[in-house]
């Protein structure tokens, strides 16, 4: 399993808590390449096709269906929470991901 940026990958989220996203759900890979070749840990945010356009939810159509990809609930998974990699979430989309995160994480 090699991880980059973009893909989308099942993962499970459970054990959670109060109002974080749970369950098994597709997942986009933020973090940066440089960290997921050399770590076994990765960055990312929960896809939903479910929920209100909030800021920081970044609409996209991924597998034919529209959702969000939810960036104010990021995450850190091991790599044994990966199930199965899904895809890659089109490039536009993946652009517009990293340009908010980009606004979350600036002054």
């Amino acid at each position: 399993m090699n991880p980059k940026r973009g893909d989308v990958y099942l993962v499970s989220l459970d054990l959670t808590k109060s109002k974080e996203i749970r369950k098994t759900r597709p997942c986009l890979i933020v973090s940066p390449d440089e960290l997921n070749d050399n770590l076994s840990t990765f960055l990312v945010a929960s896809m939903t096709t479910g929920g209100h356009r909030y800021p920081f939810r970044i609409s996209c159509r991924f597998q034919g269906k529209r959702g969000y990809v939810v960036l104010d609930q990021l995450r850190t998974v091991d790599c044994n929470r990966l199930i199965r990699h899904l895809g890659k979430l089109h490039h536009t989309s993946l652009k517009n991901v990293l340009n908010s995160l980009q606004g979350m994480f600036s002054e």
